[in-house]
């Protein structure tokens, strides 16, 4: 495996626990990050996903990692940024983060495999591209669900 098919597999990953989260996020992509033998590609959530709904954010992508066979490393119950990472069987690392002013990072590193070039992500977000921007912009799509305070499940629950 090269550069570009692992950041392939990398975008199909976030894509699908992305596609796994209800209801559904807006997202776009952060940078990739080269490294000498691997890849790193990111999702940045741009729906407004307030502290009392992060842990449930948190859950379903954990969720959806256990599933899917992914072996779970690490959980961080931080109050202000809890995150959760994930480890495939074949070395891919994933993680799901809250960071400043709240936003939801998924990232997902691959292991290191043969040099290559590395194309950008051929998938398209949800949302608007912001080709060309960074650092991208705060969350600024407002969900019922995800941007409010209470208890409830969530569509399709």
């Amino acid at each position: 495996m090269d550069m570009q098919e692992a950041a392939e597999r990398a975008d199909a990953m976030l894509d699908a626990v992305l596609k796994g989260i209800d209801p559904d996020v807006r997202w776009a992509h952060g940078p990739t990050t080269t490294r000498a033998c691997g890849v790193t590609r990111r999702r940045a959530v741009m729906t407004v996903v307030s502290p009392e709904r992060r842990q449930t954010f948190l859950d379903r992508a954990e969720t959806f990692w256990r599933k899917n066979d992914y072996r779970i490393k690490a959980v961080n119950k931080d109050d202000k940024f809890p995150a959760v990472y994930a480890v495939t069987r074949s070395g891919f690392g994933v993680s799901v983060s809250f960071r400043g002013k709240g936003q939801a990072f998924l990232e997902a590193d691959t292991p290191c495999v043969k040099e290559s070039k590395v194309a950008a992500p051929a998938s398209e977000p949800n949302g608007p591209a912001y080709e060309g921007v960074y650092p991208l912009p705060r969350p600024d799509v407002r969900s019922d669900f995800w941007s409010g305070e209470g208890e409830g499940e969530g569509e399709g629950e």
